[in-house]
């Protein structure tokens, strides 16, 4: 919607750096965690049990049924782990246990927990005291972890490492946002301008197979290290898209230096394009805003803020984001479990595009952060979302360091939006939808198995529709969404916007 008429004015410097300071300070706690885990990692000089008992975790009593259950898996360890009286990996295993069954976003049963961890040891048959203690555990822990919902894993030292480098805005890879679905890698998302967009990859791609070994049966993260490797070497993935035949992709690895925000005027528009949130957002859109801020307001109609096929990424940039473009009120609410997994965010003065009109673009590859920021914007009337309804994934993960090494990915909450909403697996709906010239039949959050449900039944969905072919074509992509987007900031109002494009309709016809 067109925010109502009023005097533009210079964001509130004040406001702004005080929560990009708070902002890194929460980043900066996150990066110490993170260095301290993986350099006690590389010296192994604490003990398990020790920090276990630091952290008071042996003291917190336990019922007969969890001991019980406890006792169930240390008998699965003791067949099959290859050396004996390796008793630190069981405490690790023990440790990773009660962090599961604290902080998890719902009660899962201790048996529930145990029997997944069982499953994971003996799902390739292994021989009697065959099993190394780490590969025994982390075959457990994986299986444990995977079998809460898509998004909850665990993270041996590597995995835990790079996750870090990851969210630093360049890394090692293809380019792409990956989750599990039916055993298989699902594309949520390639990264914009990496080799896996280059090579024509799409969300809802599931990849079957890495350099020909099958990758049904391996866990997300072994799937992972498989596509992992040096820059320059070539992989081939198997692609299974839709109903069509699979097929093959030779993609080349390459160092992912992913440019956060982007940005451009295109005559009278401004347009900032993000397409992932890691460190670098605060920054970028900072230099964005500034720069176009010089162009002169009179030959400025608005700006189009592109969060199409954005994975998400780290909270606190989504707050920042959507916290650059509103003066006050909520932007999210974090609810989980426990007390302490309960958060509210809000805005605080100084809008940094100062009034100007702003259409969010979505599309079902927007997920998590992005849709923190498309529902807050929303909510308050400060943009007009447009595009396909978005993936749905709403709910938090939060990094757990374990002692001595790894880390478990665990879901401890779920995201809502100022209307008190949910955003799992619903999604953000649009103001104003674009309707694909081809059918959707890309996965969303709710149809991935495991997926957490949502909270909320889903709201008749009467928002105007407009046909994809309807809207003019933009830029050398031909990105008709985008023309749209532009032909409604130059329309002046919505109603004169949806008139244009009846008219084009059915001229079109």
């Amino acid at each position: 919607m067109f925010p109502p008429s009023a005097p533009k004015r210079a964001a509130t410097p004040t406001g702004k750096s005080r929560r990009a300071s708070i902002a890194r300070r929460g980043v900066a706690v996150i990066g110490i965690a993170l260095a301290a885990a993986i350099a006690g990692c590389s010296a192994q000089e604490n003990n398990v049990t020790r920090v276990m008992e630091a952290l008071g975790v042996d003291s917190l009593a336990l019922s007969d049924e969890t001991r019980r259950e406890l006792d169930r898996f240390n008998s699965i360890y003791d067949r099959y782990v290859s050396v004996q009286d390796a008793e630190e990996r069981l405490d690790y295993f023990r440790f990773a246990f009660r962090r599961v069954r604290a902080s998890y976003v719902r009660e899962v049963t201790d048996a529930e927990l145990i029997d997944a961890a069982i499953k994971g040891v003996e799902k390739d048959k292994p021989e009697p005291a065959s099993l190394a203690p780490n590969e025994l555990v982390e075959k457990a822990l994986d299986s444990m972890l995977q079998s809460l919902d898509p998004h909850s894993d665990y993270m041996n030292a590597r995995e835990f490492e790079e996750t870090y480098i990851t969210t630093r805005g360049e890394f090692g890879g293809l380019g792409i946002e990956v989750t599990m679905d039916e055993g298989l890698v699902k594309v949520v998302s390639p990264i914009e301008d990496t080799p896996a967009e280059r090579a024509g990859l799409q969300p809802g791609d599931k990849i079957t197979a890495v350099d020909g070994d099958p990758v049904k049966g391996k866990s997300l993260s072994e799937a992972v290290s498989k596509m992992r490797g040096a820059p320059g070497t070539p992989i081939v993935l198997r692609i299974l898209r839709g109903k069509a035949p699979e097929f093959d992709v030779t993609i080349v690895r390459a160092v992912i230096k992913v440019r956060s925000v982007r940005w451009r005027v295109d005559g009278d528009i401004g347009y900032v394009r993000v397409t992932r949130f890691s460190e670098r957002v605060e920054s970028g859109i900072a230099k964005a805003m500034a720069e176009l801020r010089t162009q002169p307001e009179a030959d400025l109609r608005g700006i189009v803020l592109d969060l199409r096929s954005n994975p998400g990424g780290l909270l606190d940039q989504s707050l920042i984001l959507a916290d650059s473009f509103l003066d006050q009120g909520g932007i999210v609410s974090v609810r989980g479990r426990t007390a302490d997994n309960k958060r509210e965010y809000d805005a605080r003065p100084g809008d940094l595009a100062r009034n100007l009109p702003i259409v969010v673009l979505i599309n079902g590859g927007s997920a998590s952060a992005s849709e923190i920021v498309a529902s807050a914007l929303q909510y308050h009337h400060r943009a007009t979302i447009m595009g396909t309804r978005s993936f749905g994934k709403g709910s938090v993960q939060t990094i757990m360091p374990l002692p001595v090494e790894g880390a478990l990915r665990l879901t401890t909450a779920l995201y809502y939006s100022p209307s008190g909403r949910t955003i799992q697996a619903e999604g953000v709906h649009p103001d104003i939808v674009i309707q694909p010239d081809a059918t959707d039949e890309s996965q969303r959050e709710r149809d991935l198995p495991g997926a957490l449900p949502g909270e909320d039944e889903a709201e008749a969905d009467s928002h105007p529709r407009i046909p994809e072919k309807t809207c003019p074509e933009e830029g050398e992509r031909k990105d008709r969404m985008l023309g749209c987007a532009y032909s409604f900031l130059r329309a002046g109002s919505t109603e004169s916007f949806l008139a244009e494009m009846a008219a084009r309709g059915k001229r079109a016809s």
